[in-house]
């Protein structure tokens, strides 16, 4: 759910920096060690709770925003909010994805609580949900942790530090074993989800879904306001990933460069035959042919309580897919709720079989190798405290 959009770039009279430029002179750059200190592990800690959070804020989120907010102030209880400061409204305008983003912290949650032989009794909203619209500053959950000699271990707790979101090319002559795709079944049950996935085995359909998420993404690529709030949380080199330790980033020293001279303008969107544009639908089309299989879960309904329980059904997939060693990257795009993803949001519903109006397709994603990619910034868990 860190969803990609790294390469948007808008020269002073057009043009592209492309990612991966040679190394220039006094512009080398390297991810900040403080940045992704949080994938170490959270050590020792005397109080549990903050343990436990150490991995809970290593899920995926939506542009990476990490916008849970957790208050510590009862003993053995974690109450979880938004942070509405951290929102996508033109892109998630009814914070479907933001919903999702706190259900896979709250599996991470209880995941690494499990692993201390606590068991976190979850209550969802417990202050009343959220309308279908908007999202406010009550809870999301209330947890508390009871020590439990019936817990089990969950062996996807080994994978927590090794899942990241991969973007990459994959390898389209390895196919995803069919051992995986049921592992990754099973992990989700019994979740009131259909979950379903596609192969090299059936190329007609691959097509059919590499050609609407082609089309999602390009229409993304050229709706300014969406491209602008991508740019809003791009951070750009290792002084601006250190600072903030969230959203999407850039560490090509090139584009650094050009930053540092004020000719990269994150004010403005490029226009749709920029080459910026052009190149980075040529680029994701080159990544989307290389996809073996794409996953998709399916809810029959869409209320709060449902997305939190897809994003924690979507975390558990996610890791059993690292245990496996498969690369993973949701495909957001053609889900969203914005006028201008209308047709590819109405033919994904219709290639998933989710035509009924409470029908919502929560997670769509490609699925294959890949070579490993680094972490992404996470800002730790003193940043997430009230």
């Amino acid at each position: 759910m860190e969803q990609g959009r790294r390469g948007f770039i808008r020269l002073v009279g057009g043009g592209l920096i492309v990612a991966g430029a040679a190394t220039m002179a006094g512009c080398s750059q390297r991810m900040p060690a403080a940045a992704i200190a949080p994938w170490k592990g959270p050590g020792d800690e005397p109080d549990v709770r903050r343990w436990i959070l150490g991995y809970a804020i290593l899920a995926p989120h939506s542009h990476n925003l990490q916008s849970w907010l957790v208050d510590l102030a009862t003993p053995n209880e974690i109450l979880l909010r938004c942070d509405l400061g951290r929102l996508l409204p033109q892109t998630d305008p009814f914070s479907r994805q933001i919903m999702m983003s706190h259900g896979t912290f709250l599996e991470l949650l209880d995941i690494a609580a499990r692993e201390r032989g606590l068991r976190a009794d979850i209550e969802l909203f417990p202050e009343g949900t959220f309308g279908p619209d908007a999202i406010d500053q009550r809870p999301v959950a209330r947890v508390r942790l009871v020590p439990d000699g019936a817990v089990r271990k969950d062996p996807l707790f080994a994978q927590i530090l090794a899942r990241h979101t991969n973007r990459n090319p994959y390898d389209l002559g390895r196919a995803v074993p069919a051992d995986a795709w049921q592992a990754m079944a099973e992990a989700v049950k019994p979740s009131p989800l259909r979950l379903g996935f596609v192969g090299k085995d059936q190329p007609d359909l691959l097509a059919q879904h590499r050609a609407i998420a082609a089309e999602a993404w390009r229409i993304e690529l050229t709706t300014p306001r969406a491209m602008l709030e991508s740019f809003k949380v791009l951070r750009v080199g290792a002084a601006e990933i250190e600072q903030h330790r969230d959203g999407l980033y850039l560490l090509d020293p090139m584009v650094v460069l050009m930053t540092r001279v004020g000719l990269f303008d994150r004010s403005k969107a490029p226009a749709p035959d920029d080459y910026a544009t052009t190149s980075q639908v040529k680029d994701f089309g080159k990544k989307l042919e290389s996809t073996p299989g794409f996953l998709w879960m399916v809810t029959e309904a869409n209320d709060r309580s449902t997305q939190v329980n897809a994003g924690r059904a979507y975390a558990r997939v996610q890791l059993a897919a690292t245990a496996h060693g498969l690369a993973m990257q949701p495909l957001q795009q053609a889900l969203q709720e914005y006028p201008e993803q209308a047709n590819p949001h109405a033919s994904v519903r219709r290639l998933l079989g989710a035509s009924q109006p409470a029908s919502t397709v929560q997670m769509w994603a490609r699925v294959g190798y890949a070579s490993p990619v680094d972490p992404a910034p996470r800002r730790g868990v003193a940043a997430q405290l009230v």
